[in-house]
């Protein structure tokens, strides 16, 4: 390896004078270079010193007004990963007790950064999130009073508007103990007694609102007994009380399909399948289909814990019939014997060649995934395509593309067409990227079939949607 190579070897070759004098220069004018030197300078002189410089720049985090445009959103995130690992990396070995209050402080600082930070990546959020989960590790080795704990969470609870404490029960079950969970219990149970005070930020128009129709109170009432349930629930599985956990559940919400199946796999946990199973057969199932899933798992999971493998098949059988799931059609194979699965597989994908909804057909084609089943349905049922399913499409289109090029110029086009027919100007540079596509697969196909050549199609486009300028504009 070369003299000149950047490396850590080559570097300490210049010894450390040489490298103190480079540091200095490159660090004018550069105000995040200087903060990181000054942090390394403080953790030689102790833990204690580090800490004051981190509790500093927390302070001065906390006071800035200012929006952070994308230009200085990188320098932000690196900043506040910075401070966590000076917190979690460094004072966290040798003082636990001040690495815990420094950890408070850096997450009471994320309502102030959402506010002025744009998080739609989700990348500030991670900083926080994984920053909360060091409490696990960190609370039990500090020196922590118990009742100011407990009063301190129960105050995070309360003032947990972006989520940034979510699962702070649960995170410092063990320095709260027995003592610290029954204060919080208190504290959280006189919630509901406490006056009733509408939101400070909440605009006034809406107030009005409800106090015109006589529902602000139920509202913020409401509200007050979802978190107040939520919290005990919490507290109820970090104890692991879960008969303290269902009673927080009413007798209508255990006839809700995805609560039902949360109690019920709670139950089985404790091996009481049969209560688990007779609770589901209580759940109004005309409901919430989107959350039929867990309710279905739970049923599965409840016939085979008593022994009925039989109906488990059968119910795994006609989940797939009904839903098209790749998941359960799955699990469905894997008890059968050899020879018998191929068969059972055969008639699986027939039924999704007929099914009734031709995307949930070639979603389940596109998971199995048997791509040739896909290309198939696709060319037999073009004229069915919802070029609106388009995070169906999409995704099916580029898998086809390359061995089945007609079936994905087929998705594309409906996907054009349905951008073009209703208007839908934000579709318009997918629409665009689409046609450019199927001017690309044109060369891969030799026979379109019943469907119109590229040439042709682009002529019917032209002539169906001459005056819409800003789609042709994007194809330039």
């Amino acid at each position: 390896m070369s003299k000149k190579t950047l490396n850590s070897e080559n570097l300490a070759a210049l010894g450390a004078e040489r490298l103190a004098e480079l540091l200095i220069e490159v660090s004018t004018g550069s105000a995040e270079i200087k903060r990181r030197l000054r942090l390394e300078i403080s953790h030689s002189l102790g833990s204690a010193e580090l800490a004051r410089e981190v509790r500093k720049r927390l302070a001065t985090l906390r006071k800035s007004k200012s929006y952070v445009g994308w230009r200085r959103r990188k320098a932000l995130l690196r900043d506040l990963n910075i401070q966590t690992e000076m917190i979690i990396e460094k004072i966290a070995s040798d003082d636990p007790t001040e690495a815990c209050e420094l950890l408070w402080q850096f997450i009471d600082l994320a309502p102030s950064i959402y506010e002025r930070v744009d998080d739609s990546r989700g990348e500030v959020g991670d900083i926080f999130r994984s920053a909360l989960s060091r409490f696990q590790d960190i609370a039990p080795r500090a020196a922590l009073n118990t009742h100011t704990l407990a009063a301190r969470v129960w105050e995070a609870c309360l003032n947990n508007d972006y989520g940034q404490f979510d699962g702070i029960i649960g995170l410092l079950a063990v320095p709260l103990g027995d003592e610290g969970f029954a204060q919080l219990k208190t504290l959280v149970q006189g919630h509901l007694n406490d006056p009733i005070e509408a939101e400070a930020e909440e605009h006034a128009a809406l107030q009005f609102l409800r106090e015109l129709r006589g529902t602000n109170a139920t509202h913020h009432r409401d509200q007050k007994q979802r978190m107040v349930k939520r919290c005990l629930q919490e507290i109820a599985a970090a104890e692991g009380d879960t008969a303290g956990y269902i009673a927080q559940y009413s007798d209508q919400d255990l006839r809700v399909p995805g609560i039902a199946a949360e109690v019920a796999q709670l139950l089985l946990s404790q091996g009481d399948a049969s209560a688990a199973l007779d609770l589901l057969a209580t759940t109004d199932l005309d409901t919430q289909e989107h959350l039929h899933e867990a309710w279905d798992t739970a049923y599965i999971n409840c016939l085979i814990a008593l022994g009925r493998l039989d109906e488990a098949q059968d119910h795994r059988w006609s989940c797939f019939c009904e839903t098209l799931s790749a998941t359960r059609l799955r699990e469905h194979l894997k008890q059968l014997p050899d020879f018998d699965d191929i068969e059972a597989e055969d008639q699986a994908k027939a039924i999704a060649m007929r099914a009734s909804r031709l995307e949930s057909g070639l979603t389940f084609f596109l998971e199995w995934p048997d791509l040739g089943c896909a290309a198939e349905l696709v060319k037999t049922r073009a004229n069915e395509l919802d070029g609106a399913a388009y995070h169906i499409l999409t995704p099916l289109a580029e898998a086809l593309r390359e061995k089945y090029p007609l079936a994905a110029v087929l998705l594309w086009r409906a996907m054009i067409d349905y951008s073009l027919q209703e208007g839908r100007s934000t579709r318009y540079t997918y629409a665009a990227d689409h046609l450019a596509d199927c001017a690309t697969a044109d060369a891969d196909i030799d026979d379109y079939g019943q469907n119109p050549s590229h040439h042709s199609y682009v002529q019917m486009l032209r002539a169906g949607h001459d005056r819409k300028s800003s789609f042709w504009k994007k194809l330039h």
